[in-house]
């Protein structure tokens, strides 16, 4: 009997290299990872790895892929059949008490779905922000900065995380979402928890579920311009459930990536000679140094997490089903095949927005870019004189494998009169 020829994908997956053979695995849970990412992007591009995917540790014990060639990247990104967003087949494979597992389980929303569910939650989102005046919401973010700044411009000092960033992106939030200050804060702690990989999942989705069941509960009482209202007004009929979880993602996608936005723009423009010099001069780049950090330096670095229902090889390397892809947006930004200069004005080809199917809402990264500007704008033109408080290489970068976030940003400047109301 004649023996049958091995199939094209059998083929493919002898001929292919397992991740785990790649080399070793490197950890993005530590300090010394957060410190210098991009010193570790370009070991992984060495002689010894040779691959556009890399074997990571997540968390202890949480295996993933990270693809840091930004074609083979933007290849994942556009292929949902073989790379679905779905984490449910893979989170039953790691302990429940997992770091990561909050930020990572499976959730009714769009960016955990795939298929028909995924275009289902990503119409009714699109449609809640869709609806926000971004006229308005400008003013509300000029409002928002003004009383902030004036808490500390007199003191000559402030930490730009703790008394500005973080407080005004939760507050525009709230406003977008018709959120009250209380609800907010909840929402607060369980985020800080999620993206620090530091907490049980358990927790974190009690105080969600609490603060955000509650704030649906109202608003469906009280409707009101807001992105709840047209969520719980939307054709798609969302359960409390799903309701919850889309203001989870909206949360989380416009707090954290804010706030390292707005925070490493200022870092920035305060310490490279090029945006010191300009300020002077006629307008302020705010917009090209903002486009830097998105394409250099991204505020989220490593997300958009697939997961591969079967073994598929990809550029000769063979990932295993049910484990973690990861895109390395930093890593993919600054690949060398693609990115060979230093001059990124209206930059769009990058990845920090995302790509395919689940790329960022076109709305989200038009408010999220008028809302980081505008923020950056009131504070140098109230305090120009800014500065770090310490040399910018003793500042201490929060550990975690998704965010590139400073744990605290002190600065010094002459004391300014408060702003008037």
């Amino acid at each position: 009997m004649q023996n049958s020829l091995p199939s094209p994908a059998a083929r493919a997956r002898a001929a292919s290299t397992p991740i785990e053979q790649v080399g070793p695995r490197i950890l993005l849970h530590t300090p010394e990872f957060a410190a210098d990412p991009h010193t570790a992007y370009q070991n992984m591009r060495n002689n010894k790895y040779r691959s556009s995917l890399v074997p990571v540790e997540l968390a202890p014990d949480v295996p993933a892929t990270l693809a840091i060639g930004f074609r083979t990247a933007a290849r994942i990104l556009n292929d949902p059949e073989h790379f679905p967003a779905d984490s449910r087949a893979w989170q039953d494979t790691i302990p429940a008490d997992s770091p990561v597992r909050p930020m990572l389980e499976w959730r009714p929303n769009a960016l955990r779905s795939a298929g028909l569910a995924h275009a289902l939650y990503r119409g009714a989102n699109t449609a809640g922000l869709d609806g926000v005046d971004p006229h308005r919401l400008r003013d509300q973010v000029i409002a928002t900065t003004t009383p902030l700044i004036n808490k500390f411009c007199r003191a000559g000092k402030a930490d730009l995380i703790a008394d500005y960033a973080r407080p005004l992106a939760f507050s525009v939030m709230n406003t977008m979402l018709g959120c009250t200050d209380d609800v907010g804060n909840e929402v607060a702690w369980a985020l800080a928890r999620m993206f620090d990989s530091t907490t049980d999942t358990d927790k974190v989705n009690q105080v969600l579920i609490q603060a955000l069941g509650g704030h649906i509960a109202d608003k469906r009482a009280n409707p009101g311009d807001d992105v709840t209202t047209r969520l719980l007004t939307h054709k798609s009929g969302l359960s409390d459930e799903e309701l919850i979880n889309q203001l989870v993602t909206l949360y989380a996608a416009g707090i954290e990536p804010m706030v390292n936005l707005i925070a490493n723009t200022v870092l920035l423009m305060v310490t490279e000679a090029r945006f010191l010099t300009s300020r002077t001069s006629f307008g302020t780049p705010i917009k090209d140094a903002l486009t830097e950090i998105l394409v250099k330096d991204p505020p989220i670095t490593n997300l958009c997490l697939s997961y591969p229902p079967q073994p598929i090889v990809v550029d000769g390397i063979w990932l295993p089903a049910n484990q973690p892809v990861v895109i390395s947006m930093a890593a993919c930004n600054n690949d060398p095949t693609v990115n060979n200069t230093d001059q990124f004005f209206e930059a769009e080809w990058h990845l920090s927005w995302g790509a395919g199917p689940h790329a960022c809402f076109p709305s989200a990264r038009v408010l999220a870019c008028m809302i980081s500007h505008t923020a950056i704008e009131r504070l140098l033109d109230a305090l120009p004189d800014l500065v770090p408080a310490i040399p910018k290489e003793q500042l201490v970068w929060r550990p975690g494998p998704f965010h590139r976030a400073l744990q605290a940003f002190p600065v010094v400047f002459n004391p300014a009169p408060p702003l008037h109301i």
